[in-house]
This record gives C-alpha cells, structure tokens and sequence, in this order.
C-alpha cells in the first residue's frame, strides 16, 4: 500500500526536483514510453465483440468479432467457446480478413451466429502470443406472459420534467398534489442506469439500442457494437427486439415518434449502424424490415432527391414505395383520421413533416415553430390511437414503441415550457393505451422510462409580475424555498394544458449544463428557443444577441466548451414504471439492458434448446 510523503519530506522533494534534474527524468519516461510502444503489441490484447459480461438471450442472432491489433498467422488463431472449437459451437466457420481495411491488423467475423443453450459462456482467443479471454451469460425466458409490449420513451425525460408535468395538468393545493400522472401511477417502479459501453454519458442512439437490444454499445451507434472499420455499416450486429418480436412469434410491429422518423430512438428499434446521422440509409432499413407502423416526421429522407424538401441524395421514392408494398400512407391529420376510420387498414406509414413535428405547445397554443408550414399536424395521442387500431389486427400481438422526443430537443435549447407541455402529451398517450388495455383485460406490458437523463432541476417559481414591483430585476424575482409558494397557472383543459405559460408566477426550472447565453427568465412565445448562434472561431458558439435586449437579461457564462451550443445530457439513472404482464420484474436498481429482458420474458422470445 503507498503512503503520502510528511509534509517537511514532500516539501524537500520538490525542492530537489531542479529543472536538470526535472529533465533527466523527462527523458527517461520518454525512452521508457518508446521501449512500450516498441514492444507493447505484444501485451495488447484483442478486442472481442460481444463485448465481456454481455448478456445474450437464448437464440437471438449476433455477430462474433474479434479484432487483433495487428497482422496474425490464421494457422496459430485458436478461438474456442466453452473449450469448443468456435465453428462446432456457433455451427459456422469464421471469415478471417488479413489485413482489414487494407492495414496492418487482422479480424475475425461470423454473422448471424446464436447460442441457444442458457447459461455461463467463456470465450477465449488466441493467435499464438497474445491471449484474452471474455465471459458472456446466455439467459432462457419463462413462458409468454404478454400478448403485447408498448414501450415508452421520453427522450432525455427528467424527474424535474415529471415533476412540472404534474404540477400544470393536476394542480397542487397545501402541498398535495390534486392528481397523478398516469407515467407515475403505475405498480412498479426502478431506478435505471444509462452508461454505455464507451462513456459514462449516453446518447438517444446507443441508449435507446440497449432497450431494443440488450447490449451495451458507443455514442452514435444502434444495433451494433461499434468496431474499428472505417464503414459504419459493417460493424457487429445485434438483433432488436422488433425482430425477434416478428421473427420468433409473428407478431405485428409499431414505432411512433413526433421527431423524425430516422431519428435515433425510433430508428434503433430496427436499425444496425454507429452513424446515427445515417438518415437514407436507414430509410432503407426501415424498408428492408417493414413494422406495421411507422410514424413521425422526417418525409425528406423519404422523397426523391429532385422533389420539394427532399434530403436524399438520390432518386429513390421511399413513400411511394412503401406505397406499393400496401402501406395507407397519411401525410395529415386529416388523412390519418380517414386511415382511423377504414377497418382494413393492417399497415400505416405517417410522416406529418418534412424534419421534426411540432410540441403540443406549438401546435395548440402558440402556432410556432413549424406549425405555419404543417399545421395539420396528429397529436401523438391521435398516433397512439391509430396505431392500436392497426396492430391489433394483429392475433400474434405487437411490440410498440412511442416516443415522446421533443422532450431532449427542448431541453437541449433550455427551452423548458415546450418540454414540460410535451410531457403531460406523453402521458397522456400513456393514459390512452393503459385504458386501451384494460379494456381488453390486461394483456399488454406497458413501460415508461427516458433513454437518458438532462441536468434540469425545479429550484421554485420566477415573480414576474412587474406592476407591484417594476424594479426588482429578474434574477432576484427567483423565489426558492417559502418565496417559491406555488405557481398560478389557469385551471387546465380537458387535456392538462394550461392555456397560457407567460404567467406572473412561473415554475423555475434551470439546467446544469449550459453554453454561453442570455437567460430571459420567461417563456419564448414565438419560436422555440435559440440559445446560440455559430462563434467567431470555427466549431464554436456563443450566446445569440437575439435576447440580448429582453427587460432583466442577464448573461450567462457557460460551464460547458465553447464547441457546445447547446445542453447536454447527464448520467444521472431514470425512472421506470410499468404495470401489466411481468412488469413485477421492475425493481430497485436496473441496467438499461435489463429492460430488453424484461420485455423478452414479458414475450417469451428465448429458444433455449432448440
């Protein structure tokens, strides 16, 4: 065990450190560092995908990986699981590339391998120098429970988000709250962590990938573990929870968002990339693997490049393609009723808007944002509605998974009135499918949770109310403790909205995380909010001289780089909450892969043995 130096012995260290002394020392870390990078890809072991400690449901499909660090002998490889050759064990021979990516490191690849027998898994590698050796656990699942899953999502959801959701829509007297949500009142509940496999914060992507998939993966990337190759299409994939749905019990598949479509969260329920931003690409695979239902906005990577609005980059007709193979396509929400009231409908492409769809404090009460351009736009309960309709046509069941996205894109702007009003909308989808549900006598799993936390807490009220005191500024009209008392919104309507936001006496939510910008204090009426604009160096901001002028701005410095314009998220855990059958698996402190298990017990989606 190393002790610290006494003070006077420390203090007499440093005083020996001289700068010829300071530089023999330098110099002799230097040649020590030069003799490990000379000799270290000896002690540098290979990179195994699954990665170790994956959990592996029985039979689901996967690619085994492994990556040396440099060119290797294949006649000294040895890959062995449980002591078994790989190719006896995963009923296939490998695919070794010598030089991958035309360098001086080799790899080997087997796809859509599986392992159908439960239990502990220890995967060694060896290419004659070099060894390393991975444990991985294959799990069997109880017999079907749910005919059907619908998993929610609020994208980067917090607990302040809930907690002001709640306030607006039920009201609160002497402390009580007048109501529940339905996201809370639910019988089970859990703390979940969010960290993925290459840093302690996560995105929507690979957050939202260890939901559908149950294994970890990096920033940016879904349905894969993100390898080493400069393609991000060849990486190691993981089959989702969509497919196994579809593919082991036949069932029908629904993914609804109001962000676009290709966005991270929806698109990890299908896709397998580590370049989210891979929009026409993975139109193609939400083509390639047809959910039943599929909508949000994001037309523009649907639309051939020459049409109005497009993205693509070529001349592809996604909606009309999906067209052919008998999907009702709506565009509106007048065409999206029209699709509700035909009884034959079995497949359902929506997309409402060229890029993301508008929150519900745009569309119902300020008609900003994009509103002007599409102002028929669904409500994500309407969505919610006519996807039920569709997929329980089907008899095998569906997974379904509905996402309540604006949440994260305004709590990245610090814009936090459309992020609250987008949470009551999400619960209130919620409250629509748990009496969709009941009715049918509780045969569906239903899940609430965030892919990721934001740094927002509710601290108390902002006093804005200028006639009884005019020259207080802004920053002192914030109330914590007995001066927040309690906000005055008007009663909400019959769908928990509160129909202003601009009110004398305000929540006060703040964000911990925060670039350069001017703090208003009050609610941004005209468009959502723009807290940056591009700095004068490149790859950087700085606050947008738009607030500039606002009565009782105030500047705030940031805590975060200056390549950051907006939020960030956080790695705090988030809450779960479910009801139905098998959520009483939802406990104490959960892993975000342990809500795939959860959903493939709840569906039985395990082959063990076969």
């Amino acid at each position: 065990m190393a002790h610290a130096l006494p003070p006077e012995p420390m203090a007499a260290a440093r005083a020996r450190l001289t700068p010829t002394r300071c530089m023999l020392m330098i110099k002799t870390f230097a040649a020590a560092t030069l003799i490990v990078l000379l000799s270290g890809h000896q002690t540098v072991a290979q990179t195994i995908y699954p990665i170790d400690r994956a959990a592996i449901l029985a039979g689901a499909r996967f690619d085994f990986k492994v990556e040396f660090p440099d060119r290797v002998d294949p006649s000294k490889l040895k890959v062995t699981v449980n002591g078994e050759d790989h190719a006896a064990a995963f009923g296939q021979s490998g695919t070794f590339v010598e030089r991958e990516d035309d360098k001086d490191q080799s790899a080997l690849m087997l796809r859509g391998v599986t392992l159908t027998k439960p239990g502990n898994v220890t995967v060694e590698v060896s290419d004659g120098v070099r060894s390393r050796t991975v444990a991985w656990t294959v799990y069997d699942t109880p017999p079907r429970k749910a005919k059907n899953v619908i998993l929610f999502i609020g994208d980067g959801l917090s607990p302040a988000h809930r907690t002001a959701a709640r306030l607006l829509s039920k009201g609160i007297a002497e402390g009580k709250s007048l109501g529940k949500l339905a996201i809370d009142d639910m019988p089970h509940m859990a703390l979940v962590a969010t960290a993925g496999s290459d840093s302690i914060i996560t995105d929507s992507a690979n957050a939202a990938s260890a939901y559908a998939t149950g294994h970890k993966t990096a920033v940016n990337a879904m349905g894969v573990y993100a390898d080493r190759t400069a393609s991000p299409f060849d990486d190691p994939k993981v089959e989702t929870i969509a497919s196994l749905a579809k593919r082991r019990n036949g069932m029908g598949i629904g993914i609804v968002t109001n962000t676009e479509v290709e966005d991270a969260t929806p698109a990890a329920m299908v896709a397998h990339t580590r370049r989210r931003a891979a929009y026409d690409e993975i139109v193609e695979q939400f083509f390639a693997a047809k959910p039943d239902v599929l909508m949000g906005g994001g037309a523009a990577n649907f639309l051939p490049q020459a049409a109005p609005g497009s993205k693509r980059k070529d001349d592809i007709d996604y909606v009309a393609r999906f067209r052919d193979a008998g999907y009702s396509v709506a565009t509106t929400k007048t065409e999206l009723d029209a699709v509700n009231a035909k009884s034959d409908a079995r497949q359902l492409l929506g997309l409402f808007a060229t890029g993301n769809m508008d929150g519900a404090l745009d569309r119902k009460f300020l008609k900003g944002g994009g509103v002007k351009k599409f102002p028929d736009q669904p409500d994500l309960t309407e969505q919610v509605q006519a996807a039920l309709n569709v997929l329980s046509k089907n008899d095998a069941g569906f997974f379904l998974m509905v996402e309540s996205g604006l949440i994260d894109k305004y709590a990245h702007v610090l814009d936090m009135e459309r992020a609250v009003y987008d949470t009551i909308m999400l619960d209130n989808a919620v409250g629509l499918a748990r009496k969709w549900a009941q009715a049918r006598g509780d045969d569906t799993l239903i899940l609430v949770l965030a892919d990721h936390n934001h740094p927002n807490s509710l601290v108390g009220t902002i006093s804005d109310d200028m006639t009884t005191t005019p020259n207080v500024p802004l920053r002192e009209r914030v109330g914590v403790y007995e001066k927040a008392g309690f906000p005055n919104y008007p009663a909400p309507d019959a769908d928990g909205y509160p129909s202003r936001v601009d009110v004398s006496r305000r929540l006060a939510i703040f964000s911990a995380s925060l670039p350069d910008h001017y703090e208003t204090f009050r609610p941004k009426l005209d468009n959502p909010n723009e807290p940056t604009v591009k700095g004068d160096d490149p790859g950087t901001f700085k606050a947008n001289d738009k607030y500039k002028d606002v009565p009782g701005v105030v500047l705030r410095f940031g805590n975060l780089p200056a390549m950051m314009g907006a939020s960030v998220h956080s790695g705090e855990d988030v809450i779960l909450t479910g009801t139905g059958p098998g959520s009483e698996r939802i406990r104490g402190s959960m892993d975000n892969t342990d809500v795939f298990r959860i959903m493939a017990d709840a569906l039985g989606l395990a082959v063990a043995g076969q």
